[in-house]
């Protein structure tokens, strides 16, 4: 027996939020956004004041400090894989946000590599300004990444954090050999396109884990 009440209309919405609907943002990528864009921005910062002489610390504290902020980032992250975990696997969202989520997911095992990659580069040719190529790298990957997630669920602000990391991708490259604009460009950069979308997306996922 069939729901005469059903139209075909009805079906497509139904077929389509399936495909479309909007699923709960995972809360490690939210939070890697926002504790990175935020901690690596304050050490921009700190960087910023090394060069222009207001920092002048020890070379030990130099280093416990940089230590200090990936520690910080790690710890913060290891909190949100758990709760995530708790929350539930993001997995089981809509097409849509299953896509965007291995987009980034894809993204980040790239950026693995990219750190070897440079790192090596930058030792073995002892050259800083080798391992500073990275930071455009990691851009120009994020903005590939934004683009799908735009194309997916067609919010501006994704589309326009996309372009922001396009641009800064090509700024960073080319100052690479200038380390006052090159290091502001990356803390504007860090602090828009990285902890702001980091907190709209961690927003959503509270609102999401609350609903549920």
């Amino acid at each position: 027996m069939t729901d005469k009440s059903r139209t075909p209309e009805a079906d497509l919405a139904f077929m389509r939020s399936i495909v479309e609907g909007s699923g709960r943002p995972p809360m490690t990528l939210a939070i890697c956004y926002l504790a990175g864009g935020l901690l690596y921005g304050l050490q921009c910062l700190f960087h910023i004041g090394q060069v222009v002489g207001l920092i002048r610390w020890p070379d030990l504290a130099n280093l416990i400090f940089v230590v200090g902020i990936t520690t910080a980032f790690l710890a913060v992250l290891t909190w949100a894989i758990l709760k995530d975990r708790k929350a539930g696997p993001s997995n089981r969202g809509p097409l849509a946000t299953r896509v965007m989520n291995a987009a980034f997911n894809a993204t980040g095992m790239a950026n693995a590599a990219v750190v070897i990659v440079f790192a090596v580069g930058a030792v073995r040719d002892q050259d800083f300004a080798v391992w500073l190529y990275y930071a455009a790298i990691v851009f120009a990957l994020q903005a590939a990444a934004w683009y799908v997630a735009w194309v997916l669920k067609k919010k501006g602000w994704m589309l326009a954090v996309s372009l922001g990391g396009w641009v800064t991708a090509v700024a960073l490259g080319v100052l690479v050999r200038q380390p006052m604009a090159y290091l502001g460009v990356c803390t504007l950069a860090l602090f828009l396109l990285f902890a702001l979308p980091g907190w709209v997306m961690f927003r959503d996922a509270r609102a999401s884990v609350r609903a549920a």
